[in-house]
């Protein structure tokens, strides 16, 4: 082999190890944060949701504001990164992952979207996760329907009309304050019906709508973990590998904290959401190993949606890197005072 082609073969072996990188990190991430506090309590564990939540004078430990400080400050230094060549190198190798990918995401939402309500049929009971139940046979049928409006473009809009009665039924049945648990479906719906009808919302793609949905949900999932840390310590007992031995009350800070944190960086910029997404993901998807078929089916699409997101390409306006922990900061105001304020007037809540 010649001396030209010996140095070609080593840069072809060093892009071939430069490939995984962010996904081994990513892979590492997941696995030494807490997936499992990822699964959804209420679908493993009693809740009340009219219960008085913890009041902030009990949230806002120092614990709470050093985690809240430290993932300020790591969202500035990833959008610090995405301005410069170490950023280029991360969103390098999330293309290369996410290239054969791209062309496929409708089909993937609708695929996605035809097995998860093609199961929920199959089990029947659920409305649309699997603590609302309902005993009203017809809603069996129209998951079926939904599922069916997949095979054809034309028929999207009528499945995306059906999830958003089946949650208009839930708001109905279990209240909108349990319901804003599960926006995801609102912004599946919309993802569906723009689609089919080959539209944007206001500017935003439909995989934007999409993207923006599960954002919410998780923030607002988020909280929960704050203002109801003790729906989850009988999980903590039954699996106490998922808190590293830790106290209790510490982990469900750290829990949610990082759950609001990538929630609300899969708002941020290009590389910063798409990192946020396979981590995310990756932490769902691990989740299932401890909780099994219900974890699996309940967190279906959101894993679904975030693999769009991961695979979606299209830049935007590189935000000022002091922008993000102002950003952060005044999300996290506004969701807990929506929380906590929401439930005051809907159960008589004192903060």
């Amino acid at each position: 082999m010649t001396r030209h082609g010996g140095n070609m073969a080593r840069k072809g072996r060093r892009k071939q190890f430069a490939v995984p990188t962010v996904l081994v990190a990513a892979g590492l991430l997941a696995i030494a944060l807490p997936g499992e506090a990822f699964a959804h309590v209420k679908w493993f564990a009693p809740y009340d949701v009219a219960q008085q939540p913890l009041p902030l004078r009990q949230v806002f430990t120092p614990s709470f504001w050093q985690f809240t400080a430290t993932a300020a400050v790591i969202l500035w230094l990833l959008s610090y990164i995405e301005r410069h060549a170490l950023g280029d190198a991360i969103t390098g190798s999330l293309e290369r992952f996410s290239v054969p990918l791209r062309p496929r995401i409708e089909a993937l939402y609708r695929g996605g979207t035809a097995v998860f309500f093609g199961a929920l049929f199959a089990i029947g009971g659920i409305i649309m996760t699997p603590e609302l139940k309902t005993d009203w046979q017809a809603i069996s049928w129209l998951q079926a329907a939904i599922a069916l409006g997949m095979f054809w473009s034309v028929t999207m809009p009528l499945s995306a009309v059906g999830i958003a009665l089946l949650y208009a039924y839930g708001v109905y049945t279990y209240g909108i304050f349990h319901m804003l648990d599960y926006p995801i479906f609102l912004g599946l719906a919309a993802y569906l019906g723009l689609t089919g009808l080959k539209l944007e919302l206001f500017h935003l793609r439909p995989l934007d709508v999409a993207r923006w949905s599960a954002s919410l949900t998780l923030m607002w999932a988020s909280i929960e973990k704050w203002a109801y840390p003790d729906w989850t310590y009988p999980l903590l007992q039954k699996y106490p590998e998922v808190g590293f031995n830790l106290q209790p009350t510490f982990y469900m800070t750290a829990a949610g904290v990082l759950e609001f944190s990538l929630a609300f960086a899969l708002l941020w910029t290009p590389m910063v959401r798409r990192v946020a997404a396979l981590v995310l993901a990756m932490m769902f998807v691990s989740a299932v190993a401890e909780f099994g078929k219900i974890d699996a089916i309940g967190h279906m699409m959101i894993v679904v949606i975030l693999v769009g997101i991961i695979a979606d390409d299209r830049p935007n306006v590189k935000h000022q890197p002091l922008l993000a922990p102002l950003s952060y900061g005044g999300a996290l105001a506004i969701y807990l005072a929506a929380y906590y304020g929401l439930h005051a007037v809907i159960y008589g809540t004192t903060l």
